[in-house]
C-alpha cells in the first residue's frame, strides 16, 4: 500500500500535538519520527525488519525466523510497522487464506540500515564480550 492508498490523510492520523509545518527532529519530544524510530529499532521491530529484508514471509515462518517472539507480540509489531509504512501485508487467495508480509520501499531502506548495524555488531561479538567481562570484573 502506498501513501496515496491510505484511507486517512496524514493530518487525520498524525499526532494532534505535533505541528505538521515543523521540520522532522527525532530529538524533539513531539516529532513523529521519534515513534517511528522506536518502532523500527525496538527489539522485535528491528528483528522483523531484518528478517523481511531476506524476502517475504508468511506469519508463521516469520515467527519461527524471529526466535522467541510471541504470536501476539509479532502481530502487534507487524501492525505497527505496517502503520508506519515499512511493512506491506497481503492476504493470499488460498483456502484457508494466508497472509504474507514484505517490506515497502521505505521499509527496505530502513531494513538495509538495520541489517548493516546487526552485521557490524555480530562481527564485533568477541570485543563486546571482552568489554562486558572487563566491566563486570570491576564490580559495577
Amino acid at each position: 500500500m502506498t501513501s496515496t492508498d491510505t484511507p486517512h490523510s496524514a493530518a487525520e492520523t498524525a499526532d494532534p500535538n505535533v505541528d505538521p509545518t515543523l521540520e522532522a527532529d527525532v530529538f524533539a519530544r513531539g516529532c513523529n519520527s521519534r515513534m517511528a524510530l522506536q518502532n523500527a529499532t525496538g527489539r522485535w521491530g528491528a528483528l522483523a525488519l531484518a528478517a523481511l529484508n531476506e524476502g517475504p514471509y508468511r506469519f508463521s515462518a516469520l515467527r519461527r525466523r524471529v526466535d522467541g517472539v510471541s504470536e501476539r507480540m509479532l502481530s502487534q509489531t507487524l501492525q505497527t510497522l505496517e502503520r508506519d509504512g515499512l511493512v506491506h501485508r497481503e492476504v493470499l487467495e488460498n483456502i484457508p487464506p494466508k497472509v504474507e508480509y514484505s517490506l515497502t520501499e521505505l521499509g527496505a531502506d530502513v531494513a538495509d540500515k538495520i541489517t548493516a548495524l546487526i552485521e557490524l555488531l555480530e562481527s564485533q561479538v568477541p570485543k563486546i564480550v571482552a568489554s562486558q567481562t572487563e566491566y563486570d570484573a570491576r564490580g559495577q
